[in-house]
């Protein structure tokens, strides 16, 4: 329904947006259980962002990240952070010399939002959320439930991009990420949220909803978002979505007893067939387009020399950025004034992990070191959640060609810290059997 009313009328999803806020503030600030609201009023922010964002909902840009950060923030008044969660203040710390860098460097009349806060906004939420979610024991009902949250906007979203062109094959001219495909907005980011979506829905194809009516609605919205994530025509968000749902089924496949294998196995066969059927659909759809995009070839048939679209030339520059200032770096938001300079183009850095390094030299790569060491270290000791490697790898792949201009990165890579509770809860002596 609320697909339906983005394409009825955007303007009214700016009342959707402030009525999803002062729900989610309300309920943490006044229900007793104020952790659940935290964590699926973050969920459902992190999958509206990039819905919000195309239909113009925002007031401004970054609105979806400062929310997530203010409804964690809002939780730690209430709960506060675990003792255990200290690497991620030293990960914080380090990215401080950056902005003293880029702080002496910015000229008087520049805005400190648009060059510094833009660059950080997405490092701070992952710093936020990673805060409180460090060392929380949740049941995987919960967890379940959160990623529901997180599912709930992108079906919107789905729902809008498919009735704002309806007509595919009149907007499929080249194989170049099409904006007319996506929503009328970033194929980029549309993909990535599209493909988180086809993730989730994926692994509750394994792990059925409890209606059948609900799952197997469920289970058609999945093949719709893969369809609608390849007609982006960025391969960014799908490929990363394949990884995940191939890490999550190995990981599920590892742990269960012999009669779910052979169930899982039955499962895997039938995935493959609705997989080929859904990309020999799409080919038919673009005239085989999509087929030459992921072959790296242009409309014609002939190969692209540059496979990474332009982001190699950045990575480069980046390098230079780092090789020139390896200890304190450029300064944060000062890769786009090196890209003018260096090669000409006025943009931001795609690769948050060359950015961190440009812009913060070796702090960045101790950074990055805590992101990366943190996590694994609490699995190695003994934390249980089956989706901790497919969310790590989200975060750390998604990152690498898109940086963290969306909220979706931060807020994964917070799940993975959590642990799950897999037993499930006794009943009262009153109820037992």
């Amino acid at each position: 329904m609320i697909g339906f009313l983005a394409s009825f009328s955007r303007s009214l999803m700016l009342f959707y947006m402030l009525i999803v806020l002062g729900y989610f503030f309300y309920n943490i600030i006044f229900k007793k259980d104020k952790l659940k609201y935290v964590l699926l009023g973050a969920a459902y922010i992190t999958g509206a962002e990039v819905f919000f964002r195309m239909t113009k909902a925002f007031i401004f840009y970054e609105t979806g990240k400062y929310a997530v950060i203010l409804f964690f923030l809002l939780g730690m008044l209430y709960y506060g952070f675990k003792k255990s969660a200290f690497p991620y203040l030293l990960y914080i710390l380090f990215l401080l010399p950056g902005v003293l860098v880029s702080y002496d460097m910015i000229s008087f009349d520049a805005n400190f939002r648009t060059t510094v806060l833009f660059n950080l906004s997405g490092p701070i939420c992952l710093f936020v959320a990673a805060l409180f979610c460090f060392g929380r024991t949740i049941s995987f009902k919960e967890l379940l439930k959160i990623l529901d949250y997180v599912l709930y906007p992108i079906i919107s979203m789905t729902v809008y991009i498919t009735l704002y062109n309806p007509n595919i094959r009149d907007v499929v001219t080249g194989t170049a990420s099409n904006a007319e495909l996506s929503g009328g907005y970033g194929p980029n980011q549309v993909a990535i949220i599209l493909g988180l979506g086809v993730f989730i829905l994926f692994t509750r194809f394994l792990i059925p909803y409890k209606n059948a009516l609900v799952h197997w609605v469920m289970m058609l919205l999945m093949l719709l978002m893969a369809y609608r994530a390849l007609l982006t025509f960025s391969r960014g968000g799908v490929l990363v979505a394949g990884v995940m749902c191939l890490v999550f089924l190995i990981m599920f496949f590892l742990n269960t007893n012999l009669i779910s294998k052979t169930k899982v196995s039955f499962k895997i066969i039938i995935i493959f067939f609705i997989a080929l059927l859904v990309w020999s659909y799409t080919i038919f759809q673009t005239g085989g387009l999509i087929q030459n995009r992921y072959a790296n070839e242009d409309a014609l048939g002939r190969e692209k020399e540059d496979v990474t679209t332009g982001r190699g030339d950045l990575l480069a520059v980046e390098y230079e950025a780092f090789r020139d200032n390896p200890f304190m770096g450029i300064g944060v938001g000062q890769g786009k004034f090196q890209f003018k300079e260096e090669i000409g183009i006025t943009s931001a850095s795609h690769n948050e992990i060359s950015r961190m390094l440009s812009e913060h030299g070796m702090f960045g790569i101790l950074a990055l070191l805590v992101l990366i060491l943190a996590p694994i270290i609490t699995k190695m000791n003994g934390r249980k959640n089956i989706y901790f490697w497919p969310f790590l790898l989200f975060w750390g792949l998604t990152i690498a060609h898109s940086s963290m201009r969306i909220a979706a990165p931060a807020f994964i890579y917070a799940l993975c810290l959590l642990n799950l509770d897999y037993a499930p809860k006794e009943k009262p002596a009153l109820h037992r059997k």
